[in-house]
């Protein structure tokens, strides 16, 4: 039997830190229960990932992938663009670009203190006291 070499699988995998990526998580992946697709030999998971790898049993490229989506925490789901929603309105009835226009009215600081203190409750004057002297006032 052969031993399997990084020289071996390098022409699969151009990176040799990848390669040691792919092939300890092939190595898990196997220890965990994952079918192989080679003769095991009385190998260990390492050796028998790195041997998938360098007969291309097992595609480096799907590998990757699952390592990526093993270590994300967040998985994003693609889901379809929403289709635009027509306008509420009669049914059959057509939408004009006027009848979607928004106008704003424009209003000065003042006018906007003015109706501010209309709507405040006024402010409660003290009635002034009088002095028991000035009762002839």
């Amino acid at each position: 039997m052969a031993r399997v070499t990084v020289e071996d699988c390098i022409d699969k995998v151009e990176n040799r830190f990848d390669l040691v990526l792919l092939a300890s998580h092939r190595a898990r992946l196997v220890s965990s229960g994952a079918p192989i697709t080679i003769d095991r030999d009385n190998d260990k998971n390492p050796v028998v990932a790195l041997r998938e790898i360098a007969d291309e049993t097992i595609s480096p490229g799907d590998l990757k992938e699952d390592l990526i989506h093993s270590l994300q925490k967040y998985v994003e789901v693609d889901e379809p663009e929403p289709e635009s929603v027509p306008l509420i309105g009669a049914t059959g009835a057509s939408v004009d670009a006027d009848d979607t226009e928004v106008t704003t009215d424009r209003m000065t600081e003042e006018e906007l203190l003015k109706g501010l203190e209309g709507l405040a409750p006024p402010e409660e004057k003290p009635e002034p006291e009088i002095d028991p002297g000035d009762e002839d006032l």
